[in-house]
């Protein structure tokens, strides 16, 4: 079961979990239970089976706590795959598409007061390329790059009463330089004006702010000093209060809602003060240049897919990768649950995020896909680790963006779009190559050369000294058509792939017999972006095995495959 609070940025007191057991049904004739919130193909579900359906329906009943008896009740679902329909005791409440992202109800006004009925109608259509889908493959078994399907719910559910006066969102805006950070809020729309708000801020327990504004409008915001003018608190000398990897400092933050003194609301939340900037070719954290050494990460396990088993499994993979000397991870072809964004910015992880891509261009794909990036940006916005917005990947969804100009805009407006949602992070408009509008020239390349292969060898670490070079190595153009490096941090946001031993069932880019082999063949693909004056990052291919795709520096049991100090030793050369 997973019954941590979903939300960790916006969290309030009066909530209950409908995760567990809920009736399922493929229209077959066959009563089925699941276990909420594991997709039925994964084993966790209780169910375990990939049947070849585009229509799925959930049920369940609950019943509210009876001192929620005069309180407006939501209910939330953290993302469902990829339509649905729900209906409270058989009305319908509303519909979502897009099964990244979170949505909500409220629901009183279909409610008995006694046993409750939800019913969630899913439609996740199989074979349909229009749609954001990631890695989950369309044919019956899963295949090189792509994975089982993961349909319906796979996020949270849960019910939280609140009052009809309320804090819809608060969004955090730190200003290193300035060491100040804007709060910016939204009131529900039946909050009656004027109000009292009140922000009290902490960090490691110590005060750092505590004031009372009075709101005449729904929508306003406020700038508080973090730093109050303190040498330590920035990143003159030291890091002081600024959040990075190696110093995850944390703002908590407790926010209320009140009348006369009456309390209406109360959230909590926190923030991290964090900038990033790219200056003169190099990507700066906190004004210091820093390299960031990623991982590529699917979000994939082995007993439930794309919803990790615990929440401890979030933070295990944050451990473990750390140990290896890595500083954060490229998020693959998956927006990634918020409790694992939660750990990254407490234990100090980098993120770079990304959508599931839809595969087949259409206006109408491109426009879904658009409306579910902005509810991405919105819905992670205030979590520091995540310092780059990746719209597209290897141009997938617009597989002629060479040279049509379609596709060359939609990649810009996605670029564009990011920008002014938020300025205070990096964006990629097309990661791997056929680039357009981009804050870094993000290259993928596996042509590193098997261990024989001398010359090919020699090929990939001349091509990593400058971008002249790149095209002898990257499957397509680096550029797109009418585009070109115009210096841009560069970072190999995709390499190695590395598989271990013999693997009759399962594939690599390139396969080690040994342990030996492999840390030599590692060792040298490391040395060799490492020698490149060019390059001020990378993304390693890959953390953990997936189905087929052994190529993780985990297996699929999530264990070491080498021991992580000699990883993380040659990982240590470069600072």
């Amino acid at each position: 079961m997973r019954n941590e609070y979903p939300r960790p940025d916006f969290r309030r007191d009066l909530w209950m979990s409908l995760n567990g057991q809920w009736d399922f049904d493929i229209k077959d004739g066959k009563s089925r239970k699941i276990q909420v919130p594991f997709v039925f193909q994964s084993k966790m579900s209780g169910i375990g089976e990939a049947f070849e359906v585009d229509r799925v329906v959930y049920k369940r009943s609950f019943k509210v706590p009876e001192e929620w008896k005069d309180k407006i009740i939501i209910l939330n679902f953290g993302a469902v795959d990829y339509r649905c329909s729900v209906y409270i005791n058989g009305s319908c409440i509303g519909h979502h598409e897009g099964g990244q992202t979170p949505f909500a109800f409220e629901i009183n006004s279909y409610l008995t007061g006694g046993e409750e009925e939800i019913i969630v109608e899913v439609e996740d259509p199989l074979y349909d390329e229009t749609i954001a889908r990631g890695k989950q493959f369309w044919e019956k078994e899963p295949k090189f790059i792509w994975y089982t399907p993961s349909s319906g719910i796979w996020q949270s559910v849960w019910l939280e009463a609140v009052e009809k006066e309320r804090l819809q969102n608060i969004y955090f805006t730190p200003d290193v330089d300035e060491g100040t950070a804007e709060i910016r809020y939204t009131l529900s729309k039946d909050t009656s004006l004027p109000c009292e708000l009140t922000f009290r801020i902490s960090c490691e327990d110590k005060a750092i702010f505590n004031g009372t504004i009075t709101a005449y409008e729904r929508d306003g915001k406020l700038t508080v000093d973090i730093f109050n003018n303190k040498a330590l608190s920035g990143p003159i000398h030291f890091e002081g209060l600024c959040w990075s990897p190696e110093n995850p400092v944390l703002f908590d933050v407790e926010a209320t809602l009140s009348y006369d003194g009456e309390m209406k609301d109360k959230v909590i939340s926190y923030f991290g003060m964090r900038k990033i900037h790219i200056e003169n070719g190099r990507i700066f954290l906190n004004n210091r240049p820093y390299y960031q050494k990623l991982l590529l990460d699917q979000g994939y396990w082995k007993e439930s897919l794309i919803t990790a088993p615990s929440d401890e499994a979030y933070k295990e993979d944050i451990i473990k990768a750390k140990a290896m000397g890595f500083n954060g991870v490229r998020k693959h072809e998956k927006v990634e649950d918020p409790r694992y964004l939660y750990w990254a910015d407490k234990l100090g992880f980098l993120v770079w995020e990304g959508m599931a891509s839809f595969w087949s261009y259409t206006p109408e794909a491109a426009g879904a896909f658009t409306k579910e990036w902005i509810d991405v940006i919105k819905r992670d916005y205030n979590h520091p680790c995540i310092v780059v917005w990746g719209m597209l990947n290897e141009s997938w969804g617009v597989p002629n963006i060479y040279d049509n100009e379609m596709q060359q805009s939609f990649a810009n407006s996605l670029y564009y779009l990011a920008h002014s949602l938020d300025k205070t992070r990096l964006v990629i408009g097309n990661d791997g190559w056929e680039m357009t509008k981009s804050d870094i020239c993000a290259i993928h390349s596996y042509k590193h050369g098997a261990t024989e292969d001398i010359g090919q060898q020699k090929v990939f670490e001349d091509s990593l000294k400058s971008p002249e070079g790149f095209h002898n190595i990257v499957v397509r153009l680096p550029y797109a058509k009418g585009y070109e490096y115009s210096g841009q941090p560069i970072v190999l946001t995709e390499f190695g792939g590395i598989s271990l031993g013999k693997n009759e069932e399962g594939w690599g880019y390139t396969n080690s017999s040994s342990g030996e082999e492999f840390l030599s063949t590692y060792e040298r693909i490391i040395e060799a972006v490492y020698s490149s004056d060019s390059i001020c990052g990378y993304c390693y291919t890959q953390l953990a095995d997936v189905q087929q795709e052994v190529n993780g520096l985990l297996n699929e049991d999530r264990e070491f495959k080498i021991e992580p100090e000699i990883i993380k030793k040659i990982n240590d050369r470069k600072k």
